[in-house]
């Protein structure tokens, strides 16, 4: 005749209840010390049950790491470590706060035509150069569409303020379908898109990401790569401090002029 035994792990939810004549700071500093509570019980779930013979090994490393042992369970159980986990949630949150946008910032705004429908996307940036909102204006949308895609921007702009990598958006709007679509006029480097939301996040890849395959024509500046160089003269500093990255599609070499041997004669002909 076999033997088995059954093993049943629930997980109980109580409360405590602390009954004070007075109610200040200072009693509710000394609650967390005090066995009078009277406890009370509010859910009892049924975690798992194991069946195995008796005699037999166990084996099973994650069934063993998934349990708490009783002294493990006491410290996560004890009043004082509550204010511990507490300090590290609210730590948790703040790691998640939004980083606003400064009151005078860079970008650019680039026109194009999608079909017959006018686009105007005007992006922001931090100071760092980073893209940090967008906007979206359209000539010959209805009040509901234009409010649609002004929330939409919104909605994006927040989520690039509180941290979302706009990769994550590049991948869920690129080649998205609907009209307007087609052939794109005014901007040099996408000639086609499906959609606008295809043709806006097109253009912030490339613009901001260095996405050239998203391209349907090569960059004409040469692809040497110079925001991790460290032999950076003092003016290019400054104009990547004061020009759009989004504009100049972090091509700031090739962007200046040099007007070194200029002569400028300002004497007036009499």
């Amino acid at each position: 005749m076999k033997k088995f035994i059954v093993e049943t792990y629930y997980t109980c939810t109580f409360k405590t209840v602390h009954t004070l004549d007075n109610l200040n700071d200072q009693e509710l500093s000394k609650i967390d010390t005090r066995d009078d509570g009277s406890v009370e019980v509010i859910d009892v779930k049924l975690n798992k049950r194991k069946t195995k013979k008796i005699g037999q090994k166990i084996d099973d490393k994650k069934e063993k790491d998934t349990l708490l042992s009783p002294s493990i369970a006491k410290e996560v159980l004890n009043p004082k470590n509550q204010n511990n986990l507490n300090n590290q949630n609210q730590l948790k949150i703040k790691n998640n706060a939004r980083f606003k946008m400064p009151d005078r910032r860079k970008g650019y705004i680039q026109k194009a035509q999608i079909g017959d429908h006018k686009v105007y996307l005007h992006t922001g940036e931090y100071n760092d150069g980073k893209i940090g909102e967008i906007f979206i204006d359209t000539n010959k949308e209805g009040e509901l569409v234009k409010a649609m895609m002004n929330n939409f921007a919104i909605a994006i702009s927040l989520g690039l303020q509180y941290g979302v990598p706009l990769d994550e958006y590049v991948d869920a709007f690129i080649d998205t379908k609907f009209e307007p679509s087609g052939k794109v006029i005014g901007n040099d480097r996408i000639l086609s898109a499906s959609s606008i939301l295809d043709y806006v996040f097109r253009e912030l890849a490339i613009s901001y990401l260095g996405k050239e395959e998203l391209a349907h024509t090569p960059s004409i500046a040469s692809s040497k790569e110079i925001s991790g160089n460290n032999t950076d003269d003092k003016f290019l500093k400054i104009v990547k401090n004061i020009t759009s990255k989004g504009f100049v599609r972090s091509n700031y070499e090739e962007k200046l002029v040099d007007l070194s041997d200029v002569r400028i004669n300002l004497k007036s002909k009499n």
